[in-house]
């Protein structure tokens, strides 16, 4: 079974031949600045496999959310962002560098490189972004927070792109895709189908809640674009709670 559902944000559960990985794990109603539209079911999260940890920006590693999830859990990290985690706790973490790979029952994941600024303050650490490849049966891609780069292409062919498409405030700095970058990047990783993550969960608590419409329209314009640039691929919109079974 491939199976994939979108919790919100960059936060993914992947259910690939009996391993269950969630990516990215924020769920908390209000994050610094940010406020969640709709709740994370938790209930759903249990019996993971491995937690895979994009980067180190606050958005994306939670330390708060990976305790609700128990501190037993394999966390997997960017080298170098593995104390954030131990010392609170969290007992099997592991790091790894682009290329390298671990081993979850009949899945491989392994580390891919990513372009994108992943400091976590002036006195925080040091660490690469990475993506993560998620092998077995199917072959699904989870970019993190990431720009095009020509290397995406070495990750293809695939059979699903989880790719972000949009952030959390009117604009988006460099080092991240918005919706026509994203659907650009399609044409290099050549999946069967893409799901648009990293929109319409998180936004500023000064500004009035978006109505539906515009909270998705990040993910519309990707269709729109993909439409044009990849029309090969098989594009899924999903909304927080949703999921996609893969054929």
């Amino acid at each position: 079974m491939a199976r994939v559902t979108y919790v919100g944000h960059a936060t993914v559960l992947v259910e690939l031949d009996g391993v269950r990985l969630l990516t990215d794990p924020v769920l908390r109603r209000r994050v610094l600045h940010l406020r969640r539209r709709g709740v994370a079911s938790m209930d759903a999260l249990r019996g993971l496999d491995a937690i895979l940890v994009s980067h180190a920006h606050w958005d994306h590693l939670d330390v708060p959310s990976l305790t609700r999830l128990g501190r037993d859990v394999r966390i997997v990290l960017p080298r170098g962002a593995g104390r954030l985690v131990r010392r609170r706790f969290f007992r099997n973490v592991v790091e790894l560098d682009v290329g390298e790979s671990i081993e979850l029952g009949d899945v491989t994941v392994t580390a891919a490189p990513a372009e994108h600024d992943a400091g976590r303050g002036p006195l925080g650490v040091r660490a690469p972004a990475l993506g993560y490849v998620v092998e077995g049966t199917k072959r699904i891609y989870f970019a993190g927070d990431t720009d095009l780069f020509p290397a995406m292409a070495e990750l293809a062919p695939l059979d699903l792109a989880l790719l972000p498409v949009a952030g959390w405030g009117p604009r988006l700095p460099p080092g991240h895709l918005d919706p026509q970058r994203a659907a650009e990047a399609l044409r290099l990783l050549r999946p069967q189908s893409a799901v648009p993550i990293h929109w319409g969960t998180y936004s500023l608590i000064t500004k009035p809640r978006a109505a539906p419409g515009v909270e998705r329209a990040p993910a519309d314009q990707f269709a729109r674009f993909a439409a044009e640039l990849a029309p090969d691929v098989d594009v899924r919109i999903l909304d927080l709670g949703e999921s996609l079974d893969l054929p």
